[in-house]
């Protein structure tokens, strides 16, 4: 074992137990995060309107502080983008986080000097969850990748902007800046497919232990791979030993990548945002990723289901239960507060706290009252690619109201293949099957003949890409949507594959 594996594994042990700390206090910490943010902001601007000083606890709170999104919270961010100090937090941000809505425009996250730290040791100590857990470390020595957006920044009003994910790579620890790849060169190439063929490049003769990122940026990165060697990457980085991951379910991609390199490798998910670094998992045979509770961040979730009441109740961890599909709102040491952050969740276990990200509160097809999740179509997928032999690459679904003739309508789904099954209709019907039975809703509504089966429309080789291309979302952090309750997004595919 190489002097920085030890150092590594005696680290990892003395994060493991602070970890385990918080984890078996969690409404204590949450308690404390909760008075700590209202007292560091109650001279703010926000603090001043909200009556911070007045806050005594959750139910003061609720009253004070109405959920809000980016939009909503946008008078008070605009003002911090123009330069002033103390208005969501003390002083001003370091950075803004520049991200693209699909309501708001760019917005720009706060970042802060409380706020930045907590970004670098959650995905820090997700690895060092990793040796506690197995021991290993030799992978410590080796070449590390993480694909991300350029690193380079824009000053704004003093304040420095860019991709979370580039100005994360300026926080890298001087003892890993010898392993990390690609150079800084690089990783400034604003063109995807050009970045990428250049990490190539740079990082087909290394020695390869850890390679991150979102799945479907990191599988164009191996399929280039491949082609240029001929080789399963797992023959290719014979010490490929971690794949960290993050931003999109990984289990529609699984197959997909256990052929692409050949053997077993250890994963680590992720939940990070520009918002915060919620969650990690930190046990490889647990479902579920760790919820951060001593992050500087304040939870309050909310019914799924209830979310778009008037009055939706808003709970703290203390009320949460297993299986429950809620919507997560945070309140940080980056100045938001009650924040919907878009996201939905559900709890596999409150001891600890574990979560799954279910999907997004906006993104599902709810066309005739089915309200179809992304956890379900990800698992309808999952179980449909098992049982056809089927191998996905990216897919995204869409219901079909106005269908031609005197057809039911229907749920589309648009799926570009890795390797096709035998027979797609078999597919549609494994994929419905399941969906039925995770959605009474669905269900009611074959069964009552107001939809019919779904179908599958076959989207060419690349087409996906092509498709974020023409967004100006290729690579990076950028996601397409499992789900749209329009066709906005099918009506530029169906074009694409009927031409």
């Amino acid at each position: 074992m190489s002097i920085k594996g030890l150092a590594a594994k005696i680290f990892a042990k003395r994060i493991r137990k602070r970890i385990d700390t918080w984890a078996n206090n969690p409404i204590k910490t949450q308690q404390k995060v909760f008075k700590d943010l209202l007292h560091t902001a109650r001279d703010t601007a926000f603090g001043k309107d909200h009556c911070f000083k007045d806050i005594k606890n959750h139910k003061d709170f609720v009253k004070q502080v109405p959920i809000r999104d980016y939009e909503q919270l946008r008078p008070y961010v605009d003002r911090v983008v123009d330069g002033e100090p103390d208005i969501l937090w003390p002083g001003k941000p370091l950075y803004f986080a520049k991200t693209s809505g699909t309501t708001s425009g760019v917005k720009y996250i706060p970042l802060t000097k409380a706020s930045m730290p907590t970004h670098i040791k959650a995905a820090r100590n997700a690895i060092l969850c990793y040796i506690a857990e197995s021991g290993k470390t030799a992978f410590v020595d080796g070449k590390m990748i993480f694909l991300q957006g350029s690193p380079e920044l824009i000053e704004k009003n003093g304040v420095h902007v860019g991709r979370l994910s580039g100005i994360v790579a300026h926080y890298v620890p001087k003892y890993l800046q010898k392993n990390r790849m690609p150079s800084f060169e690089t990783n400034s190439i604003d063109d995807w497919e050009k970045k990428v063929d250049a990490i190539v490049e740079e990082t087909v003769d290394e020695d390869m232990t850890i390679i991150s990122g979102i799945p479907p940026w990191v599988q164009m990165y191996f399929e280039k791979l491949q082609h240029k060697t001929g080789k399963q990457i797992g023959k290719l980085f014979k010490n490929f030993e971690l794949f960290i991951y993050g931003g999109v379910n990984f289990e529609p991609y699984r197959v997909t990548f256990e052929k692409l390199i050949g053997r077993k490798v250890a994963g680590i998910e992720l939940y990070p945002a520009s918002e915060g670094f919620f969650a990690f998992q930190d046990k490889q045979n647990e479902k579920g990723m760790l919820l951060q509770l001593d992050s500087g961040m304040f939870y309050e979730f909310v019914k799924a289901d209830t979310f778009f009441d008037e009055h939706p109740k808003r709970l703290t961890i203390s009320d949460v239960e297993v299986g429950v599909n809620y919507v997560m709102l945070i309140s940080s040491n980056a100045g938001l507060w009650a924040y919907n952050i878009g996201d939905t969740v559900q709890f596999t276990n409150t001891d600890p706290y574990r979560v799954v990200v279910s999907g997004r509160i906006k993104h599902f097809i709810s066309a005739f009252g089915e309200h179809v999740i992304g956890k379900e179509v990800e698992q309808a997928l999952k179980e449909g690619a098992e049982a056809t032999g089927a191998m996905i690459k990216e897919f995204t679904v869409a219901p079909q109201i106005n269908p031609e003739a005197s057809e039911l309508p229907y749920h589309e789904w648009f799926i570009e293949f890795q390797e096709e099954p035998l027979h797609i209709e078999n597919l549609a019907l494994q994929i419905d099957n399941s969906l039925r039975k995770q959605n009474s809703y669905y269900d009611d509504l074959i069964v009552g003949h107001i939809l019919r089966t779904l179908k599958i429309t076959t989207v060419p080789a690349n087409g996906f890409n092509e498709y974020m291309k023409s967004v100006g979302k290729l690579g990076g952090q950028n996601k397409l949507p499992r789900l749209s309750n329009d066709r906005k997004i099918a009506d530029v595919l169906t074009a694409m594959t009927t031409t």
